[in-house]
């Protein structure tokens, strides 16, 4: 297996990103979006996420093949210490451990920023998704029964967590 190289995007990649979102969001329910997203809009999304977290993609022979990102879980200030996260991967890049080291590498900026709880919503049925967050460390914290609806069905989010370093290492001047 060639080796990825995992970097920090650019807007340069909203078109990769975009085609590896865009089958995910037509054909699945991994995604509650109807409609995908363009590369502008992918543009508009990664310069948001980048104000204040960050967005790695990984690369086969030069050619983005996967992505992994961090956001904000929840508005209120108290929240400010847990971040949302999620990956997405082409076709031809699953299976393949990409997933893992995108997340390895994401973790790692999520901790230096003072980060302590990363959560990810999965939309069932995704066993591969599931997998992966399990040897990633995640656990599963609970299912949100049919809170969303595509395809003419309601679809049930599970929730899960992964510390992202330890509680001892905070304190309430941490941003």
């Amino acid at each position: 297996m060639d080796t990825p190289n995992i970097r920090c995007v650019t807007l340069n990649d909203a078109h990769a990103i975009a085609e590896i979102y865009r089958p995910i969001v037509e054909s699945t329910v991994i995604s509650f979006e109807y409609e995908p997203p363009d590369a502008r809009e992918m543009r508009r999304r990664i310069g948001a996420v980048l104000r204040s977290y960050p967005w790695l993609v990984a690369e086969l022979d030069g050619v983005v093949a996967g992505y992994a990102y961090g956001h904000r879980h929840r508005e209120r200030e108290g929240y400010r210490h847990s971040v949302e996260v999620s990956v997405y991967l082409a076709e031809r890049a699953r299976g393949r451990g990409i997933g893992r080291m995108l997340y390895a590498e994401l973790f790692e900026r999520l901790r230096t920023q003072g980060l302590h709880r990363a959560f990810a919503g999965i939309a069932l049925p995704n066993n591969a998704s599931i997998a992966l967050h399990e040897r990633c460390g995640f656990q599963p914290i609970g299912i949100f029964p049919e809170i969303g609806r595509k395809f003419d069905r309601w679809v049930d989010v599970a929730w899960y967590q992964r510390s992202v370093q330890n509680r001892a290492s905070l304190t309430a001047d941490t941003p």
